[in-house]
C-alpha cells in the first residue's frame, strides 16, 4: 500500500478521534505501533496500552476538524483540532501528529507535537 491508503487512515484517525470508541482508533494501529502523547510523556506500546490511552476521551463530548496533512511514503504529519467537552469544562487543542504506517496502512508509531500553552480551556 502506499500513499494513498496511508492518508486515508490519517482522515479515518481525525474522524474517530471525533466521534469514535477507543477500540476503533486502536484498530488503526499495527499490533506492536507506539503511541507518545504528547512528546516527553511516556511511551505506550502496543494495543491494549493505545486503546487504553483513547479510552479516556471517549466518555467525553467531542469533536474534530482537519487542518492539514502532508503524507511522503510511510510517513505524515497532521494538524487537527480536537474539542472536548466534559466537567463543565470545554477544551480545545491543535495537535500535529507525526505517524508511520507499515505496509497495510496501520500505524506503527504516533508522536503527538503539544503542551499545556496549547490548550485553550472554557468553562461552560
Amino acid at each position: 500500500m502506499g500513499a494513498q491508503e496511508n492518508r486515508a487512515t490519517v482522515e479515518r484517525y481525525v474522524e474517530l478521534v471525533g466521534t469514535g470508541t477507543a477500540a476503533q482508533i486502536a484498530e488503526l494501529y499495527a499490533p506492536d505501533a507506539t503511541v507518545e502523547d504528547p512528546i516527553g510523556t511516556d511511551r505506550r506500546h502496543g494495543v491494549d496500552a493505545i486503546r487504553e490511552f483513547y479510552g479516556v476521551i471517549e466518555p467525553l463530548a467531542r469533536k474534530t476538524e482537519l487542518q492539514t496533512m502532508r503524507v511522503a511514503g510511510n510517513e505524515a504529519v497532521v494538524v487537527f483540532t480536537l474539542t472536548t467537552e466534559g466537567n463543565g469544562y470545554r477544551m480545545t487543542i491543535d495537535p500535529i501528529d507525526v505517524m508511520t504506517f507499515d505496509d497495510q496502512a496501520r500505524i506503527t508509531s504516533m508522536r503527538a507535537y503539544w503542551g499545556p500553552d496549547d490548550m485553550r480551556s472554557e468553562k461552560l
